[in-house]
């Protein structure tokens, strides 16, 4: 019998409930976004991007960024290095916070990560992520994971040698972004390799958890990944940025039901919903600035949303967001 298409998967002895991941995203995944995406549907989230020499060298900031949402039961920290050095103290403070998955960053393209030898910098060698799985499986049980790119140029085109090397180290799941790093962010993901690399892990015989990335903007995109590559679960960065509604979207159209009908005052709601858990974690005046690059994207699909954007980049307290909200959510003509 064929598998619907959300549904639960095991890591490391461990099922969690679906197979709709938040991806770690720097600057957006921290733990009020992460709660706000668990409660409208995602089955698991992960940090933001965690400097393992951060943690080397006791960095209390660095270690903030690993604790749990409010409703996170499970969740994966995701880490970044450019070498084994730091591992084994950064693993020790990972250890007690008892993540369902430790992730190992190799696609972030961004040259400030990439120039310490970290990101997508390791898809350059290979070997070198063989050693960082291992050294990290070294010092805990909990399952490892990997991230990665297709390669870092057009080139070096790498992604199943560099698959393999993962599994070599004993990685429990592999997720593939399916963009060189020269590509960065642009359309459009190579869907197709992640076809190309489930067939040469079922080849080998390799059985690894397989997460797809890239292109995931919209529930449609969730569910024809689900339904055209071999991939056990889907990794949502960007399309869930002021839309945590795509996975309880995603769970509805998989079973043939329509998607909620975001209303302006739904998407308002849910934002000041996400504002406040932003200002108790940060307080209102940093919470406020940061969020306004959030905020703009709870706009999205909305009509003659001009002035709301203007005021939001000026937007200094939680009382400017509320004018934005009733600006919104006001019948013209009242």
């Amino acid at each position: 019998m064929k598998r619907p298409l959300c549904h639960p998967v095991t890591i490391g002895g461990k099922t969690i409930g679906g197979n709709l991941f938040l991806a770690p995203m720097a600057g957006f995944t921290d733990m009020p976004f992460r709660s706000i995406c668990i409660a409208h549907g995602a089955d698991l989230t992960y940090t933001e991007m965690i400097s393992a020499e951060g943690l080397y060298r006791d960095s209390d900031k660095t270690a903030d960024m690993m604790q749990r949402a409010p409703g996170e039961t499970d969740y994966v920290i995701q880490l970044f290095m450019g070498s084994t050095t730091p591992i084994a103290k950064a693993v020790e403070q990972v250890q007690p916070l008892n993540p369902v998955m430790i992730d190992v960053n190799c696609g972030c393209p961004v040259p400030k990560v990439t120039k310490t030898g970290s990101g997508s910098a390791l898809m350059k060698k290979p070997q070198m992520i063989t050693s960082i799985v291992q050294e990290i499986k070294r010092y805990t049980s909990i399952p490892v994971s990997v991230k990665f790119r297709l390669g870092w140029d057009a080139d070096h085109v790498n992604f199943l040698e560099f698959a393999q090397a993962a599994l070599d180290g004993g990685a429990e799941a592999l997720t593939l972004h399916a963009r060189l790093r020269t590509e960065g962010y642009a359309p459009y993901a190579h869907w197709e390799r992640l076809t190309e690399l489930g067939e040469y892990l079922d080849k080998k015989g390799e059985h690894p958890l397989l997460i797809g990335s890239g292109d995931l903007f919209t529930a449609k995109d969730v569910v024809r990944m689900l339904r055209t590559t071999p991939v056990d679960a889907v990794m949502i960065a960007r399309g869930a940025i002021g839309n945590p509604f795509i996975f309880q979207d995603v769970k509805a159209l998989a079973q043939g039901e329509e998607a909620l009908q975001l209303t302006p005052q739904i998407r308002t709601e849910v934002m000041m919903e996400h504002l406040d858990k932003t200002i108790a974690l940060y307080g209102e005046k940093s919470a406020c600035h940061q969020f306004r690059k959030c905020a703009t994207f709870y706009l999205k699909g909305m009509r003659d949303v001009g002035e709301a954007k203007r005021m939001l980049t000026k937007a200094e307290s939680r009382g400017d967001y509320l004018a934005v909200c009733q600006l919104l959510t006001t019948p013209l003509g009242t």
